[in-house]
């Protein structure tokens, strides 16, 4: 693709630190602000990248640096979705075009690019344990650091949160928590705090309150050292009485807002204050997602991120339209064959944590929704409320990302497989993810989830398969089952009306050959079924089995294989370690294991950000890859 400049305004073009950014005059920051969210739009219009949530904290980034001597002074995003002004703040601004692109910048902070990435950050609610830690260590050290953590309003509802600040309080370490309230994570937020933020940050008697005892006393600074101290007692008494300060309070913070997360010097003169607050505190912002792009402010989850390029100004697509008869994605298959069975079955319901959208469980939450559930940022209280739903005798379908599901494992363990409930896991984003990089590939389900007793561990080829592994489930699962499925779009194959039953550890031959048998779990078997053409073409016959099940793994077709190849290639969109392929070999191993197996899949390393496909080639598990490996299990001379 050929690369568009995008220039930056006249202030931002000469900001290459924040050093630069602090050189300018506090009545200058707005304008910075205003060339920031400009170059964030202008970029992200051509190239695509998360958007609302970087939108939303312009002003705050920019207080931010401006206020604080970074990188000495520590700032901990949580997330990382709302860190592209950061990265252009800091020294990032004429590679921000490569971002989320192979070999480019990373989506997220990542410590191996910046000193200014003090922690990396893909998966939410970690900052406030993270700065934690990091103000422990500056304390040991005896340094003067500054430490901050910023975390959303979505992210606060994760138990990793509530767990970072009970034990900040206790600890007492000099820290800030910026708390942005935006009502969003990508999905509206749920639950209760949710709640209690919206009733504080919309109330008028609070709000004409704090006013009043603002203007009546003054700022702390203006005030005498007597009246600052009153001015402080009736703070915390206000604070206590009608604002969320008093759930912060109580795990050892200073309470301090809500207060409006756009205006950039009244964020500088907050943060500037706070500075001279010794221990742990909390600053409460109120911002917008996608702030300064109306179509991002009216439609916020839509505009969380854009793959896309769109017009800056209307945010209509300029995207080539298609021909009509797009293959759907994985994630609507399961969404729409959920309200299917759900339709049949009353004891089904739907489960995700924080991502109805990115899961699909919106459809079944439009049609049952009281038997659909949204839980927030929560995955370990998703695994267990699911649990707790078939105890009843609910049949639970659990949403979850692959990435996200690893955060929940003690309780896949604890409390489904020990006590032999039949809950269905429905893994999305299993594998290579693509863009969003080493934080979100999906790599480790199949290796974790085989480990565990009573789980049965399926992945299907197509889009057929995954309906009728929903339902096999949902009928005749009798304890744990996990169905994983990539992110991206299916075959676009004609399904059938209705569904079958699958027999459950059976796989299928797809082609029979010579020599060599490729076992393939899942739909990048799409790849084995396009290299086995190929090499066709050249006079190489090789066979092709669907195995469907990692576990139980259909120890009929290996024996099958045993007795007709000479040589088995496994091939799997998951690290090699532990997973489908070592479930291959153990079992030609306990056979005498004459027949050598190569297994295929990604190796023992972090993989970082690229297309699917463009990760899928560089790890070797493309068809080019499936190819070479063939030629090299048979002795045939590659082309250089």
């Amino acid at each position: 693709m050929k690369l568009k400049e995008i220039k930056a305004g006249p202030l931002l073009s000469k900001i290459n630190s924040p050093d630069d950014l602090k050189k300018l005059k506090p009545e200058q920051l707005q304008d910075v602000c205003d060339e920031l969210r400009d170059y964030i739009i202008e970029t992200v219009s051509v190239y695509g990248g998360h958007f609302g949530a970087s939108l939303g904290v312009v002003e705050l980034t920019v207080a931010l640096h401006y206020t604080y001597h970074t990188p000495k002074d520590l700032i901990v995003w949580d997330v990382g979705h709302q860190a592209y002004g950061h990265k252009i703040l800091t020294g990032r601004r004429e590679k921000f075009h490569t971002n989320r692109k192979h070999k480019g910048l990373s989506g997220f902070p990542k410590r191996t690019e910046s000193n200014y990435d003090t922690f990396g950050v893909g998966h939410s609610s970690t900052s406030i344990s993270a700065a934690l830690g990091m103000a422990v260590a500056r304390d040991l050290d005896k340094s003067n650091k500054k430490v901050v953590a910023v975390i959303g309003d979505g992210a606060m509802t994760a138990g990793l949160a509530f767990e970072g600040m009970n034990n900040a309080g206790a600890l007492d370490s000099d820290m800030l928590v910026i708390l942005n309230d935006n009502c969003m994570s990508i999905d509206p937020n749920v639950g209760a705090l949710k709640e209690y933020l919206a009733e504080i940050t919309t109330s008028k008697t609070f709000n004409k309150m704090r006013d009043e005892i603002y203007d009546l006393l003054g700022h702390f600074k203006k005030a005498g050292d007597k009246m600052r101290k009153i001015a402080s007692k009736l703070e915390r008494a206000v604070t206590a009485a009608i604002t969320p300060g008093a759930l912060f309070q109580a795990l050892g913070f200073k309470y301090y807002g809500p207060v409006d997360g756009h205006n950039v010097d009244s964020l500088r003169r907050h943060l500037e204050d706070l500075q001279s607050v010794s221990g742990p505190k909390l600053l409460h912002i109120v911002t917008i997602k996608g702030k300064g792009f109306a179509p991002a402010e009216r439609e916020q989850t839509k505009w969380h991120a854009q793959s896309s390029p769109f017009d800056k100004i209307t945010g209509k697509s300029l995207a080539p339209k298609s021909n009509g008869g797009e293959a759907p994605k994985y994630q609507q298959v399961f969404g729409d064959a959920l309200v299917e069975l759900a339709e049949k079955d009353e004891r089904i319901v739907g489960i995700t944590p924080a991502m109805p959208s990115g899961s699909s469980l919106w459809p079944m939450m439009n049609r049952f929704p009281d038997r659909a559930f949204d839980v927030g940022i929560a995955e370990q209280h998703a695994v267990t409320f699911a649990a707790g739903l078939a105890t009843e005798g609910k049949k639970p379908f659990a949403a979850l990302y692959s990435t996200f599901l690893q955060r929940a494992y003690d309780q896949v363990i604890h409390d489904v497989a020990v006590q032999k409930l039949p809950v269905v896991f429905c893994i999305d984003r299993a594998g290579l993810v693509g863009a969003d990089g080493p934080t979100h590939h999906g790599l480790y389900d199949i290796s974790y989830l085989r480990a565990v007793p009573n789980m049965v561990v399926s992945s299907p080829l197509n889009e057929q398969e995954l309906r009728d592994m929903m339902f096999t489930a949902s009928v005749y699962a009798e304890a744990a089952w996990a169905i994983r499925y990539p992110r991206g779009r299916a075959t676009g194959m004609d399904i059938h009306v209705g569904f079958k039953k699958m027999e459950i550890g059976k796989g299928q031959c797809i082609r029979k050959g010579e020599r060599v048998a490729l076992l393939s779990f899942g739909p990048i078997g799409k790849y084995v079924i396009e290299a086995a053409g190929r090499l066709q073409d050249e006079g190489i016959e090789i066979g092709h089995y669907d195995m469907r099940f990692a576990k139980p793994i259909d120890t009929g077709l290996i024996d099958e294989v045993l007795a007709s190849y000479d040589y088995i290639i496994t091939l799997e969109d998951g690290t090699r370690l532990g997973g489908f392929g070592s479930a291959v070999t153990e079992y030609v191993a306990s056979k005498s294991g004459r027949v050598p197996v190569r297994i295929m899949g990604v190796p023992d390393q972090i993989i970082e950000h690229g297309t699917q496909r463009e990760l899928h080639d560089e790890v070797g598990i493309g068809p080019d890859g499936i190819i070479a490996e063939v030629k090299r299990t048979l002795g045939v001379e590659l082309e250089v």
